[in-house]
């Protein structure tokens, strides 16, 4: 009997640690935050900052002054920043940085990039919490500085920070996209600009754009390139598209659905205008900015934010000054579908907090991600680009009304084109919209941009592009962004791996039957020992 009993403690102890294991099949939970009572300002604290700058000194010296000047008004919390010139490196740092947790303290970075990060335990701080609370929160009573409340931050732009149902980022800048166009170049070739860009007549235009002299020169600029269209980030192209057309992208829950006839009727149509000459993209041919500042380019779509190198008098023009070609610049929203239903991406990067072991080092964190809230920081930065604070109360605040009036007045600071893509975003914010945020959105979005990206190069290449080529894209694309093994999120935010694996369900079954075998022999033991007594 002693040994049918360390048997039955060994099969006990198989079914608790297949348990703990099984219970792992699913994503980590982040465990709300408590908000100490009182920040202990007796204590020093040394925060480490992660950002991204376009090597835009500008940018650099705000960040900078940001910091003196938070440090001024707590002097027992040292900010050290460090600067990147990719969101991509970041992310890849701070993967790394999870499994030796060595993670910074706030880091600038995109919701996408944090559903990765939360599959860690307890990697990102649910912000919740922090922004409720009526002495540190948002607005709150206890800070040296003015913090903007929770319903000042833009609706839509604070959408985007909200991941399974809990808040573990704020947005820090927001923009969009816009279509940078040559104005000389569209009316020369007969046309006058519509109130709203249609995709229908951005593609006419463009391959009438392609026509060409005897001399094999273009007509419209009788040079030897001409890229009537160029699409700088060719995923939000795609992601934009089937907004455009309440086609399938995916859902909140990570359902994948871009594959679909109205994504393959797209590729094609891509496909035909690249035929033609017509379209091509950043990755294939470089920055939009630099063919249209060239005359070699009719319609450039990029963020609001790369509106300092678009234009003949641009502040940050990256050609040389003999081939700058003098024109007339229009900014307008990106091409639509249904022009009374306009639709276009909000983005831009937003801040988030990684846990630490020191609640009172988190709630230095979280002070210095408020201040970057603030007006003084927000104005600045959104002025050295195309793109918009996140707050009304800056928005409306006298400085930012000012600055957005002066519009035109010089080239760098108020330079127009820059101030009307800001000015694009302000006035339709409401037709923005973000895409879901799940663990793996990310690697979709990549694929989004990498279809055309395929198929703008496999047509360059005279390789044929049919539904079997759309079909085998498909495949391919599963395959390279394993989209294949997103998993979909249950209703109540955890994640739903669908059914345990076979072998788990083996095991789990045979651990069963040998439990009944086991009761069996125990009280067939127990009856026969009666019966003897009997």
């Amino acid at each position: 009997m002693k040994t049918l009993m360390r048997i039955c403690r060994l099969l006990l102890l198989s079914v608790l640690c297949l348990a703990a294991l099984t219970g792992c099949h699913g994503k980590q939970e982040q465990a709300a935050f408590t908000v100490p009572e009182e920040f202990d300002t007796s204590r020093n604290y040394e925060i480490t900052f992660w950002a991204k700058n376009d090597t835009n000194i500008t940018q650099t010296d705000i960040y900078k002054q940001a910091i003196a000047d938070f440090q001024e008004l707590y002097p027992n919390i040292t900010v050290n920043l460090r600067l990147y010139t990719d969101y991509g490196k970041i992310y890849n740092d701070v993967i790394t940085n999870i499994s030796t947790n060595t993670t910074p303290n706030v880091c600038i970075t995109y919701p996408d990039h944090i559903a990765t990060y939360l599959t860690g335990d307890n990697v990102v701080v649910p912000l919740d919490g922090l922004f409720a609370d009526k002495t540190y929160g948002l607005g709150g009573s206890g800070l040296l500085f003015e913090s903007p409340s929770q319903e000042e931050i833009i609706p839509q732009f604070l959408e985007e920070c909200m991941i399974g149902g809990h808040y573990y980022a704020v947005p820090y800048m927001r923009s969009t996209e816009s279509c940078y166009i040559n104005k000389d170049y569209v009316e020369a070739l007969g046309y006058t600009l519509p109130e709203t860009l249609t995709w229908d007549f951005i593609w006419e235009v463009s391959d009438a754009a392609t026509a060409k002299n005897p001399d094999g020169t273009y007509q419209l600029n009788n040079q030897e390139v001409m890229i009537p269209f160029i699409y700088k980030s060719t995923d939000n192209m795609m992601i934009q598209m089937l907004r455009q057309k309440n086609a399938g992208y995916s859902t909140d829950s990570g359902e994948i659905q871009i594959f679909n006839d109205t994504t393959r009727a797209l590729l094609l149509e891509i496909a035909g205008h690249v035929e033609k000459g017509a379209f091509s993209t950043f990755k294939i041919s470089s920055y939009p900015a630099n063919f249209l500042n060239a005359g070699q380019c009719v319609f450039a779509i990029d963020s609001t934010a790369g509106a300092t190198w678009m234009g003949s008098d641009a502040p940050l023009i990256d050609i040389a000054e003999e081939a700058l070609v003098d024109f007339n610049i229009e900014v307008m929203e990106i091409p639509q579908y249904d022009p009374e239903n306009p639709q276009m991406i909000s983005q831009g990067p937003s801040i988030c907090i990684f846990n630490k072991e020191d609640p009172q080092e988190v709630l230095a964190s979280w002070l210095f991600t408020q201040y970057l809230l603030t007006n003084d920081v927000q104005i600045a930065y959104s002025q050295t680009e195309g793109y918009v604070p996140v707050t009304s109360r800056a928005q409306e605040s006298a400085e930012y009304q000012d600055y957005l009036s002066r519009s035109g007045e010089d080239n760098d600071l108020y330079y127009d084109v820059k101030i009307k893509a800001s000015q694009l975003l302000l006035d339709h914010a409401e037709d923005t919209f973000v895409t879901p945020v799940f663990n793996g959105s990310t690697s979709l979005r990549d694929a989004a941009g990498q279809m055309i990206e395929d198929v703008t190069k496999s047509v360059r290449r005279k390789e044929t592009v049919d539904d079997a080529y759309i079909d085998a894209l498909f495949t391919d694309v599963t395959a390279l962004y394993h989209l294949n093994e997103i998993t979909v999120s249950s209703a109540g935010g955890k994640t739903d791996l669908g059914p345990l694996p076979a072998t788990a369900k083996a095991l789990l079954g045979g651990l069963i039957a040998v439990w009944v075998l086991m009761i069996l022999y125990v009280l067939a033991g127990k009856m026969k020992k009666t019966g003897k007594n009997h």
